[in-house]
């Protein structure tokens, strides 16, 4: 089976693009900058060099393949319209192109995000059926890019993954917060609940979506089906690194005193005004009752497990 991994060098991409290997599927990965191929490097995958917001260098591939997985897209942008282009136009012109060229794909799977909804109301988990209502840019560019995989529903076998807040190995923006704890202290603005997925997890309902039947036109959320409060997070983290961290609390109004506190710590944290839009809500919680019910879809890891394997990556990779 040949599989196309689009983002293929960021984080959850590369982790998508070993189980895929592992699984026996030749994988072929759509590269924008071949200078960033470090989490690539020592796997079995195809490189096809391309932009996806270029129509003429994606009118060059064959796009012959069984399942195109695409997780192209920015998390953090200077301004609206780079999310724009990153998140909602490349990935229209990718299902445009799948749609004219390849009509026997078996799964396109599109991964999007929480964001695209929103955070939930009164407490309750937002689910498949949640009217969408983004807070953020990123969260708008998110479900634009939903949208137009959404329109090709009944020309192409599509299915949309949520996830919420994904962290593990290779991840860089959890990773400020790691630097944070490490240095002694945790800001934060309100005490939230979140849902989160460790990266294999989430990985494995992926694969678990594009190979099941029922995924077939459907969407999903793909997380810990338990959420965790600031606290729990925060706990997380700091057990596995062995630290107490003075926890500060930030009145909202002060937020921009956050980014450049988070800034000081890492020059490319993923804290910015756009985030705060985020940050500020106190409930981001997503129901996966559909994902267990109609792919048969458990996680594996708890937070404690997670957090802990992730820094020790950090540390044998000298990031932390």
């Amino acid at each position: 089976m040949r599989a196309l991994v689009t983002g293929g060098t960021g984080f959850i991409g590369s982790h998508l693009a070993e189980a895929l290997i592992k699984e026996n599927f030749e994988v072929y990965c759509i590269v924008r900058n071949p200078s960033k191929l470090r989490f690539l490097e020592k796997l079995e995958v195809k490189i096809i060099q391309a932009d996806l917001s270029d129509r003429n260098s994606l009118e060059k591939i064959d796009w012959q393949f069984d399942y195109i997985f695409n997780l192209s897209g920015i998390t953090k942008a200077k301004d609206p319209e780079e999310f724009l282009q990153s998140n909602y136009i490349g990935t229209k012109n990718l299902i445009e192109i799948v749609a004219k060229t390849n009509l026997n794909l078996k799964r396109f799977v599109h991964v999007s995000s929480l964001a695209a909804v929103g955070p939930c109301k009164n407490g309750k988990p937002v689910d498949e059926n949640t009217l969408p209502a983004p807070v953020s840019e990123y969260g708008k560019s998110k479900l634009l890019g939903e949208k137009a995989v959404e329109s090709f529903k009944d020309k192409l076998p599509i299915t949309i993954i949520r996830p919420p807040a994904v962290y593990g190995p290779r991840d860089s923006d959890f990773l400020t917060f790691f630097k944070m704890i490490k240095a002694g202290i945790v800001l934060y603005l309100t005490e939230g609940l979140y849902s989160t997925v460790y990266v294999d997890d989430l990985v494995s309902g992926i694969i678990l979506a594009s190979k099941t039947e029922k995924g077939k036109g459907e969407t999903f959320f793909i997380a810990d089906p338990q959420p965790y409060n600031t606290q729990e997070i925060v706990s997380a983290i700091s057990e596995a690194l062995n630290k107490k961290p003075l926890k500060i609390k930030i009145p909202k109004k002060f937020g921009d005193v956050l980014i450049k506190v988070f800034q000081k710590f890492d020059k490319k944290s993923i804290i910015n005004s756009d985030k705060l839009k985020e940050l500020t809500q106190s409930c981001w919680v997503c129901s996966t009752r559909k994902a267990e019910e109609m792919l048969g879809y458990k996680t594996k890891t708890n937070i404690k497990e997670g957090m802990e394997w992730t820094a020790n990556w950090y540390k044998a990779n000298q990031w932390l």
